[in-house]
């Protein structure tokens, strides 16, 4: 009955010709907004009040209200100073760090044994790091053609003559850049030329169809499989790129007992502007970023879902509307905006870090306007909608405010009936009950009714919220152990790390963040540099940023490279450093010269020397 039902079906290894209904492909330019502080203006201060009196950063910053009142003026106020393109040395604080990838790539399975233990350093969880053979099978795992990774994922047999790709650790990974490429161009398979294009668009005729075929052996590209474009890619679900970085790095972060893990709080930018003669304001921006924290020694603790960090930001935007190099004679809008965007992320790690060994005070704690009843502190009672909808069986418990009443619920007879709505009567009480009512099923109407259970309405838990009188939420995460991991002792700055992915690339940033920017955040004032006479002077200097080339995820060499940069940020940020008290003995034999390491020196020296 179902023997001739086996043409319908579609043979592994022919080709699919690609939907005729496909979009244009979402052309590929990337954000270039770099803006660079002259060294003679590094410490100059933009912006300033009619009386020529510098305006004070928290209030240039709570002045945006919308996305399009951004400019290059708030990066000037920030002192914001971008180093595009930077080499490994110069993203890394301590190049010492950086291993040798190259002799790494070299080594022979039987050397890769051999050395591999002398290649893992100490980690500041007591662990060892991932050495030389956990490199090699990431590299090797990564370096796997993309066509070969779609046949696995889906299952699909791969073309004669060729073993099967086995993609380990990434799976995921191609999994989801299987997805992207629905989606998007894969940029790793050779442009087809504009006369083939044309050719395959139009009519074939018989002898190019006899050419294709010529000497009976069927063209490459029918072996393959066709892994065709189907949609556009401003039509992509924005998680997938969220969870194609999540998956992309923890290849690398498991190995150093680090995860990725989403904020159970919302991630938010804190900024308190204290006027001399007005109450303080605080505000925030709020970040969509995740972050990159370790994991606890401890079993207890990991099952309790406590988190110790951050160590990084992870930052995927969905913007897709950059406008190209040549036609970039205006301002920027959008690659602005990304900026910001990767700005406040690493801010907003800079601030969860300086909360080690601080405790949470809660905007408006203490507060008039948190602690005291609304309106006058009335008698409270029903209100709204509850007038409307309350019955004589409701019951009401009133303002919340309100003190408890005093009087208790009167008895019948020796034994009192139920305290409550829900409360189930003695077996005395009830006995008396039954005797009296006449049984079970005696009439409601007799003396002792039966108790009606309370009537909840869906509305009043929208006034009760609204009756209670409290600051705001917490923003602090309860099982969050913050910690300012791998940062330098002594040092009045910290270098944060965030994991930038737009498109189908990703990009490492590091921003070096002030103590001093974290103070005046908090809503210090600089009146002591405008007292000092350098009234136009950042107390902070300037806010760095070395950002690393984009790297696509579809080219095989790129992405391997990302990962290397990935290991390289791990490995500095995990290592073990030495207590903060052996740190000062050494710089007093040193003579003081405390502060940066000398790998951290020397990084600032190649950032001089490139120009930057």
């Amino acid at each position: 009955m179902f023997g001739n039902i086996g043409f319908m079906l579609p043979t592994s290894g022919s080709q699919r010709a690609p939907p005729k209904d496909v979009p244009p492909p979402t052309p590929i330019n990337l954000p270039r907004c770099c803006p660079e502080i002259p060294e003679s203006k590094a410490s100059d201060r933009q912006g300033s009040t009619s009386s020529g009196v510098p305006e004070p950063l928290t209030s240039v910053l709570q002045k945006i209200i919308r996305p399009a009142e951004l400019s290059m003026s708030h990066f000037e106020a920030l002192g914001v100073h971008v180093i595009p393109n930077a080499t490994p040395a110069q993203l890394l604080p301590d190049p010492a760090y950086i291993p040798d990838f190259a002799a790494w790539d070299a080594l022979s399975a039987d050397e890769v044994h051999t050395v591999n233990e002398s290649t893992r350093k100490p980690l500041n969880t007591g662990n060892l790091s991932p050495g030389c053979q956990t490199y090699l099978e990431r590299r090797r795992e990564l370096s796997i053609a993309n066509e070969a990774a779609y046949r696995t994922v889906r299952r699909m047999p791969a073309p004669k003559g060729q073993p099967q790709a086995r993609l380990g650790n990434a799976y995921e990974f191609y999994r989801h850049l299987e997805l992207f490429a629905s989606y998007w161009e894969d940029t790793s398979k050779p442009r087809a030329a504009p006369d083939a294009e044309a050719d395959q668009s139009g009519d074939s005729n018989g002898e190019n169809a006899d050419a294709a075929t010529d000497g009976g052996k069927p063209a490459e590209e029918g072996e393959a499989a066709a892994f065709s474009r189907t949609g556009a890619g401003h039509q992509m679900p924005p998680d997938y790129r969220q969870t194609m970085i999540t998956v992309f790095l923890k290849l690398v972060a498991y190995d150093f007992t680090c995860n990725v893990t989403a904020p159970r709080t919302e991630p938010r930018l804190q900024i308190t502007n204290k006027p001399p003669n007005d109450p303080p304001r605080s505000s925030y921006f709020s970040s969509g970023c995740v972050f990159v924290f370790r994991t606890p020694t401890t079993r207890e603790a990991a099952r309790a879902g406590i988190v110790e960090g951050p160590i990084a930001a992870v930052s995927a935007r969905h913007t897709i509307t950059f406008p190209p190099a040549e036609s970039a004679t205006g301002k920027d809008r959008e690659s602005a905006l990304d900026l910001a965007r990767e700005v406040i992320a690493a801010l907003i790690t800079a601030q969860h870090r300086a909360r080690e060994g601080h405790t949470e005070k809660r905007i408006g704690e203490d507060a008039w306007w948190c602690t005291k009843p609304r309106w006058g502190g009335g008698s409270g009672g029903p209100i709204g909608r509850e007038v409307e909808m309350l019955s004589g069986a409701d019951q009401t418990v009133g303002d919340k405010d309100a003190p408890l009443p005093d009087t208790k619920p009167a008895s019948f007879g020796p034994t009192a009936a139920p305290q409550g709505p829900y409360s189930r009567p003695s077996g005395a009480s009830g006995l008396a009950i039954h005797a009296a009512g006449g049984g079970l099923m005696a009439s409601s109407s007799g003396p002792f009714k039966g108790v009606k259970r309370q009537k909840k309405s869906g509305n009043h838990p929208m006034y009760d919220n609204y009756r209670m009188v409290r600051p705001p939420a917490a923003t602090w995460d309860r099982r969050a152990k913050y910690e300012a991991i791998g940062r330098a002792h002594g040092a009045d700055y910290d270098d944060v790390f965030v994991i930038s992915a737009v498109l189908h690339h990703v990009s490492i940033v590091r921003v070096r963040v002030p103590d001093r920017l974290l103070a005046v955040l908090a809503g210090e004032s600089d009146e002591g540099e405008r007292a000092s006479g350098n009234g136009d002077a950042r107390s902070w200097g300037k806010l760095e940023m070395w950002r690393s080339p984009w790297f696509d995820f579809f080219q095989v060499d790129e992405r391997v490279q990302a990962m290397q940069l990935i290991w390289c940020m791990m490995a500095w940020t995990m290592r073990e450093q030495p207590p903060p008290n052996e740190v000062k003995q050494e710089d007093a034999r040193n003579g003081g010269r405390g502060g940066a390491s000398t790998g951290d020196q020397q990084s600032q020296d190649d950032v001089k020397m490139s120009g930057a």
